[in-house]
């Protein structure tokens, strides 16, 4: 727990749900946190003591399946004199959590991804931009680590919830198990539409290349279109370089200039390939279009042609073609609205419970 994304909103609800729950992680660095989660009952394993982990946890990623792998939080049989703490163990996952030994506890495995720099590694490596020297020496504990997920995920007692359709065919595809589907949160009140857009398309995100933020760069600037992009990261240098006179680009934008950011922009602009991806949600709960790549989370958020468009191919040509058919075609804001609302805080929090009577029962 060192950044704030779409992972930490999860946490954050699942904690509102269960606010006696203690929350286990491999490390926390409360600095790059919002000021609540100090509040919070956070246990963390003996990375959180490694030096500069908090800032740099990419370089122990080998280490985390040990920490949590030694990680005891339910009865270790059923005949055990010691009681487990806990009737159930949620997992908030797209690493290696979910090798936390409960025993004959059972574990609900709510599952953002399966762990990318091990299922899909060369890819990863590729938009991390990793030396090929590093790829040949990391590739062995790859390996490893591939087959401690594969068999901690066989566990009997785990069940998994995946995020979106694209999550659950990568559980089917990585792990050879079923799960169902509950949406993450949105906090769709937050939002509201305005009276009218103003002339201006945006993109809020994180600045890293797997974003893809070049493409809506590129074909903007092209099309000598107005975007303002909000979000900081270590590719924000090299946009801007690639960046025309009609690119603005706003830095981190605080919570509370979102909602009316959001609800004025033309249209929300996503090109990226997400596993679910939560601001379109927000964007639609605007009142607003949006214009995403077709695949991933996207395709269960965004309805062709109702609330948005699509592109085919992760090109600047194909984006293009795809900004100029919004313009052709009306949006209706309550139908945006309409779909957000499908996705709203209070259906996670039903789901959750629901699931989670199904797995005491």
């Amino acid at each position: 727990m060192n950044q704030y994304g779409g992972a930490e909103r999860v946490l954050e609800h699942l904690v509102g749900i269960f606010p006696d729950a203690p929350v286990y992680t491999s490390m926390v660095w409360h600095t790059a946190l919002p000021p609540n989660y100090a509040t919070w009952d956070i246990r963390t394993t003996w990375m959180d003591r490694l030096p500069g982990i908090h800032r740099r946890h990419q370089a122990y990623f080998p280490l985390y399946a040990l920490a949590f792998g030694s990680m005891r939080l339910g009865r270790p049989t059923p005949s055990a004199h010691k009681p487990s703490p806990y009737d159930l163990v949620i997992t908030n996952k797209s690493g290696f959590c979910h090798g936390v030994q409960t025993g004959t506890t059972p574990q609900l495995c709510y599952c953002l991804s399966p762990t990318r720099y091990v299922w899909q590694f060369n890819h990863y490596a590729e938009r991390e931009q990793l030396p090929a020297a590093l790829r040949v020496l990391l590739a062995p504990v790859v390996a490893v680590l591939r087959h401690w997920d594969y068999r901690v995920a066989q566990r009997p007692t785990i069940s998994f919830v995946a995020i979106s359709t694209e999550i659950q065919k990568r559980i089917r595809e990585y792990y050879n198990r079923d799960s169902e589907i509950i949406y993450p949160p949105v906090d769709v009140d937050r939002f509201a539409p305005a009276p009218g857009p103003d002339d201006y398309y945006l993109v809020v995100s994180r600045l890293v290349p797997y974003k893809r933020i070049d493409l809506a760069v590129r074909a903007f600037t092209d099309l000598n279109l107005p975007l303002w992009v909000a979000g900081e990261g270590r590719d924000r240098a090299t946009l801007e370089a690639l960046a025309g006179p009609t690119i603005k680009f706003l830095g981190r934008v605080a919570d509370r200039e979102l909602p009316g950011l959001l609800a004025r922009c033309r249209a929300f602009v996503f090109p990226g390939l997400e596993d679910f991806g939560i601001a379109p949600l927000e964007a639609q709960a605007s009142g607003r279009p949006v214009i995403a790549y077709r695949g991933g989370g996207a395709l269960d958020t965004v309805i062709d042609g109702v609330t948005g468009t699509f592109f085919d191919e992760p090109s600047v040509a194909s984006l293009i073609e795809a900004i100029q058919a919004l313009q052709m075609r009306p949006v209706d804001p309550a139908a945006c609205r309409r779909n957000a609302e499908r996705f709203a805080a209070t259906s996670f929090r039903q789901s959750i419970l629901a699931k989670v009577a199904q797995m005491l029962a």
